[in-house]
């Protein structure tokens, strides 16, 4: 359950970021991110370049492969992950749902139930001491 929760955390923050790049067309506005263009914006007021950077680079896609490739390397070696990672990702989870309710988020509240599910499991089959 740990391994397919990770590999679903990573699978689901790569396919962001992949797609922000290619099918939004984010990846058009990489002259204007690296030229230093974004440094004296204002967050409230975003041009496309600046948006485009937040829904992609910038975005929590990255982080959740940090996450899943975190969990997938405890996983192979005998490490449980610690829960807060299950129950951080539920919680993130169901504020994107409210928020943005037409999202693929089930595919992250699966993730952190394999997640939990499987660090419990593996709990209980560890002896004790």
């Amino acid at each position: 359950m740990i391994k397919w929760a990770g590999w679903l955390i990573v699978l689901f923050g790569a396919l962001h970021t992949l797609g922000a790049l290619t099918v939004e067309e984010a990846a058009s506005h990489a002259d204007d991110w690296f030229s230093g263009a974004l440094w004296e914006e204002d967050l409230s007021a975003m041009s496309a370049a600046n948006s485009a950077y937040w829904l992609s680079l910038g975005s929590f896609g990255v982080p959740l492969v940090m996450v899943g490739l975190t969990v997938l390397w405890l996983d192979r070696r005998g490490i449980t992950p610690p829960s807060f990672i299950a129950w951080t990702l539920a919680l993130w989870t169901v504020v994107d749902a409210v928020v943005l309710a037409f999202t693929p988020w089930p595919v992250l509240l699966l993730a952190a139930a394999l997640l939990w599910f499987g660090a419990r499991r593996a709990a209980r089959s560890r002896p004790p001491g």
